[in-house]
């Protein structure tokens, strides 16, 4: 496995930070939140700067977050969006991730619209150099299960559509293994790595919820055999929202959260 840390998880941190410590922790690679970056340059910055760290710290990325509201608008607004979209995606493509994550809507429940939405972007993806790839979000009220998820994909019908998985969302959402293995391993793009409170049910919880890998309640062991046996031995990414690790020496976060990954996938 190539063991990358998603930037959420010592959130606090600064950008160049986030760099720096992942890299002397031992991580293979850094997911990059694009609104950090703009941040950077905002106040100063260059873009050629972060190309610089992620090259001296050997880091790769996997892919950057995210890309919102593309199944939100209709008309003009929706065309500002895409405009957006042309702006990320060119800069992650410089940032030389080969995803970009593509959030479904948070309030619209309606998802009839969202695979013509999703191939515009995949379109725009071949122009920038860069592939969506879609996420589904488990207390989102558009697509909040991995079976919705994998149809709306499939209905593409675009070869380069796929899916960015995320053990939280999985449990979460009350998503099978059966439904899992039903996905073929080259439509997975990344793997999203992360725990649940050990106290709320499934269903209740979201983003701060999410604890440690081990400190939790799902079987993570259960699908990490799952994606082993589909033949998955990609990116995974460690991703918490966690305030409580937030407060701690990052050092520390990223040492404990390198030891767990490697402990579930290497067993």
């Amino acid at each position: 496995m190539i063991y990358c840390l998603n930037t959420s998880t010592i959130k606090p941190q600064t950008l160049m930070d986030k760099i720096k410590l992942a890299g002397n922790a031992g991580y293979d690679g850094i997911e990059l939140w694009l609104n950090d970056v703009w941040e950077f340059v905002a106040r100063g910055g260059e873009v050629s700067d972060i190309e610089k760290s992620l090259a001296a710290h050997g880091l790769i990325v996997p892919s950057v977050i995210a890309m919102r509201q593309w199944g939100d608008f209709e008309g003009w607004e929706h065309q500002l969006v895409l405009d957006e979209a042309r702006r990320r995606f060119a800069l992650g493509a410089r940032l030389g991730a080969p995803f970009i994550v593509a959030t479904p809507p948070l309030e619209n429940s309606e998802t009839k619209h969202l695979p013509q939405r999703y191939k515009e972007l995949l379109e725009i993806g071949r122009q920038e150099g860069i592939r969506p790839t879609f996420e589904y979000i488990s207390f989102f009220k558009s697509v909040h299960t991995l079976k919705k998820a994998w149809e709306i994909v499939q209905v593409t019908e675009d070869p380069e559509a796929s899916l960015i998985l995320d053990a939280f969302h999985n449990w979460n959402s009350g998503s099978t293994e059966e439904e899992l293995r039903s996905i073929p391993v080259e439509k997975i793009s990344h793997y999203h790595i992360d725990d649940a409170d050990p106290s709320k049910a499934a269903g209740t919880q979201t983003d701060p919820d999410r604890v440690m890998p081990g400190d939790g309640q799902i079987d993570l062991r259960a699908e990490i055999k799952a994606l082993k046996e589909m033949g998955y031995d990609g990116t995974v990414s460690l991703e918490l929202f966690n305030e409580s690790w937030w407060q701690r020496d990052p050092q520390e976060t990223l040492r404990v959260g390198l030891q767990r990954m490697k402990e579930l996938f290497e067993e």
